[in-house]
Formats: structure tokens, sequence, C-alpha cells
């Protein structure tokens, strides 16, 4: 659903669109954005949507001895810890004047307004109002006629989360495989990066699985000014070779799962599985492979929700896996995982390495650059772009309109449509209603298909014999993880590494038939 821009005067007259050699000028208007998924505030289809399930809304470090002003899916709220350790999400203005609880004082049990003193609980009771000695009685009946807006929340392992619709439809909170697949050995480090612009554009970017060949890799960068931001940095050039994809709705609609197939060396074929999860979550396998060993069922390395601010900016907020279970190559930093950075590559958020850490400390919470255009590292940013460049520049708002697609874009447009019929009711299984039944019937802990698996393949003998054969690989793989739904934790796991084993063997067979 396109529509067009509203800015523009109603009597515009159209021009006719020429592909010629010059020929901006027929290509110089720009039509609105697609409303229905873009925008998030209260009463939209998609912000109504996005309401019934639970989002990061900041990290844990982020709630001091002052309220954290936030604002997320178009509303301005307030954060904050108090005294007894509980953690209150209310709207930011004071229901008594209006306000802003931001300046209020963290008290043991909730919150007071700066202005006249009224304190709300965490839930949003008013606790207190101060009216003069021997009117107490006429100062509780008005404390009982108000309540300031308020969300439930709770912390997970350095993050906030937020429920922000109904109460009476409140979802169970996804505990993806019981654990988030994280190894004894390991841990979930939090993060948080801002994005200027849309969330659905940053969105899409998870599911464009094919981008990694262009912008991460080495030859993208300018007069080799390498800051990081390519897989051939950190040794997974694998990383770099041009995916063939296949992608595969699942688990009633309300999931995709991005297979692609890519060459990593002479004897090795990886099969990366993404999985992106209605409304705004993506789990990525291990992001340093360098696909040269053999590899079956490796898991989570990258947990993210894509979480709007408003219509014009958003956040990646999620977790890490750091540690040897995962990152086989120890390639993870965690002094570079938290607010405003993240170790995976560079250019993931506007503020670089260098500025970020000559200025500031892991531990800080610096000022978010307001214009990416006016940043003291624009240049090098141009020398070497990131997923931040590419993402927020595509437009505050991403026009959908004046897209061109090819079949490597098929990920984003399939979880669009995933997402749009979801909105309007077009899938029930993907609506709020049936959703949260599903996850109640998976005890809150449905299983992923996010994997990496890198297989013992021979290149095949002609071009005809390679595409064949990576094609099988990458169908097959979500096929093995399709028919071990029913299974969970380790017979799960178990299942799944003999299903692929033997697809390995299978695939040997074939190639040197």
């Amino acid at each position: 659903m396109n529509t067009r821009d509203k800015s523009a005067p109603a009597d515009l007259p159209a021009v006719e669109k020429k592909l010629i050699p010059y020929g901006g000028y027929y290509t110089n208007r720009e039509p609105g954005h697609d409303p229905e998924l873009t925008e998030v505030g209260p009463g939209t289809p998609t912000g109504e949507y996005m309401r019934r399930f639970w989002h990061p809304v900041c990290m844990s470090m982020e709630l001091t001895d002052t309220p954290r002003f936030l604002k997320i899916l178009g509303e301005e709220l307030v954060a904050f810890r108090d005294g007894s350790g509980r953690v209150g999400l209310l709207h930011a203005h004071c229901v008594h004047r209006g306000a802003s609880l931001e300046y209020g004082k963290i008290l043991e049990r909730g919150i007071s307004c700066c202005y006249h003193g009224m304190v709300f609980d965490v839930d949003g009771t008013c606790l207190r109002v101060p009216f003069p000695a021997g009117e107490e009685e006429e100062g509780e009946r008005y404390r009982c006629s108000i309540r300031q807006g308020a969300y439930k929340a709770f912390e997970r392992h350095g993050l906030v989360f937020a429920y922000m619709g109904p109460p009476e439809e409140e979802p169970p909170f996804p505990e993806w495989e019981g654990n988030f697949t994280v190894a004894e050995t390991d841990e979930l480090v939090p993060y948080s990066n801002f994005q200027h612009c849309n969330w659905l554009q940053v969105q899409d970017n998870a599911a464009d699985n094919y981008h990694t060949m262009a912008l991460h890799a080495k030859r993208q960068v300018t007069g080799e000014h390498y800051q990081g931001t390519t897989f051939d940095e950190v040794g997974a050039a694998s990383m770099e070779v041009p995916p063939d994809m296949v992608f595969v709705p699942i688990q009633g609609g309300r999931g995709l799962a991005c297979s692609g197939a890519r060459r990593s060396d002479d004897g090795h074929m990886y099969i990366r599985v993404q999985h992106q999860v209605l409304p705004n979550l993506s789990l990525h396998a291990y992001t340093s492979e360098d696909g040269h060993k053999k590899k079956l069922f490796g898991r989570f390395h990258m947990i993210r929700w894509t979480v709007p601010v408003d219509d014009q900016n958003s956040k990646m907020l999620g977790w890490r896996v750091m540690g040897p279970g995962i990152d086989t190559r120890g390639i993870g930093d965690k002094s570079l995982v938290g607010y405003e950075t993240i170790d995976f590559l560079e250019g993931q958020v506007a503020m670089r390495r260098p500025e970020r850490f000559g200025k500031y400390k892991l531990e800080d919470m610096p000022p978010i650059p307001s214009d990416h255009r006016a940043r003291a590292h624009y240049k090098d940013a141009q020398y070497a772009p990131g997923d931040y460049e590419a993402i927020i520049s595509q437009r505050p708002i991403a026009i959908h309109a004046l897209e061109n697609p090819t079949k490597f874009d098929a990920g984003l447009y399939m979880f669009r449509k995933l997402l749009r019929d979801a909105v309007r009711g077009a899938n029930p299984q993907a609506g709020p209603e049936q959703f949260a039944q599903w996850l109640r019937e998976c005890e809150g802990s449905p299983n992923s298909y996010c994997s990496g698996n890198v297989f013992e393949l021979p290149v095949g003998r002609t071009t005809e014999e390679e595409v064949t054969l990576r094609r099988l690989l990458a169908r097959q793989v979500v096929a093995i993880l399709t028919e071990s739904e029913k299974l969970k934790g380790e017979a799960r796991t178990a299942f799944v590494k003999t299903k692929l084993e033997a697809l390995q063997q299978d695939v040997l067979v074939k190639r040197n038939a």
C-alpha cells in the first residue's frame, strides 16, 4: 500500500517516467512511503500489531539514579528502577498537569513528580497526593481518581523488556529454545544501537542476506581505507561470497527461514540459516564463520530486535552470544559490546569506534549524533560504509514504490508480505491471538531454525552440478529443521545432527557418482 506524498501539492502534474541517459528529470518525483507497515504510533495498523508483543526498550545500564526518558513506538515514556529493584515504564507526562517524570525523583517505591509531588507506583497507581493537613479525605478521593499510564516491564540479561498492549492480551515472553541456545561456557551480552531511520528498513537489512557480498567486502572500500567494516578483515571471507538463497515461510507464517549456500573453499559448502520472526526479531548464526571445517547445527550468535522509536528512528537491541561454545574462532570482543557499540563489524551505529572509545568508556552513554552527514568521521564512513550508512541513507522512511528489486531481494519482500498479512488479519496464525496461543503451546520456548552448517563437499565437476548440490543443501537443511519441530532440547539437537550427517553423506554420494 503506497500513498502519494502528503506534502506534495494535490495538483502536482504527472511526469512520464523515461529511462534515458541523463534522464533524472523524468524520475525525480517521490511518492509517499508505505504507511501501513512503516507507521507505528497508537492506532496505526502496524503499531497496534507490534504492541501485542514484548520488546526490549533499553539496556539495564540506562536505569540509573535518575529516570530515563525514552521514546518507543512513538510514545514518550520514562523508565526507572525504584529503590526496591522494580522496573517502571510510565507515560512521561504526569497525569496531573503534564510535567515530565524524567525530572521526577525515584523513591523506594515508585517515582514522584517534580512539579507537585504526586507519587506513582510502577503499575501506574497513584500512591500519594500532597493535600494540606485536614484535607486528607479529599486528597484520598483525588488519589483514587487518577492513574498514570504504565506498561509492564522486566529485566533479562542486561535488557529491559516491556509489553505495551492491552494487559488482558499479554502473551508469554518467548524464551527461544528455552535458553536462546547459549552453551554453558557462553553468555548473553546486551547491546543497543540507535538507527536514524524507520524500523522496517533496518529489519529489511536482516532479511537481505545478499548485501554481505558487496557492502562487507574489501573490494568495496575506497583507497584501502579499511576500518573493520568487512568480513575479510575478521577472517570470514566466505561471507563475502554471493549466496544462493532459499526463503521459506515457517511456523504458520510467523517467521521466515533464510537459507544461504556459499562456497567457502574448494572442499566445503557453508549453509547459513537466518531466522526472521514477526514482527521484528532476527536470529543470526555465527557471524565469523570461515567455513574451512565441518560443522553441523551451530546455533545463535546474535539475537536482535528492531524496535521503533518513532516513524523516523529506531533501535537495534539484543544480545551477542560470547564464549568458546559459539565463537569457535575466538573473534568476539566483549569489550566492544554495549551502548552504541557492537563487536560484529564496524559501521553499525553513527559513531565510529575511534570516537566511541577515544572519548568514552564502554560503560558510558555517549550522546547520539543527530545528523549522519555532520559527523566528524563522515569522510571515513564514505571510504568504508557499514550497515548503518547503507540503511539510514535510504531516506528517513524508505520509499518502497521507488525500489527495483532483483530475485536476491526476495527475502525482505517475503517478510514484508508476512507482516502485512499478519497486520491485516489475512493470516490468523500470525495474528496476536493465535501467535500468543502458539507460544503457550510451546511453553514459551519455541524452536528456531537459526543454524550455521559447514558441509564437506568438493567443488562440482560442472557449474550445473555445483548449483544443483548447493541448492539441494540449502533446501534440505530447512526441511530437516521443519521435520524436527515437534522435538525439544537435546532430543531435537540429536535428531537434527543425525539428519544433517545423513544429508552430508547423501550429497557426497551425489557429488562422487
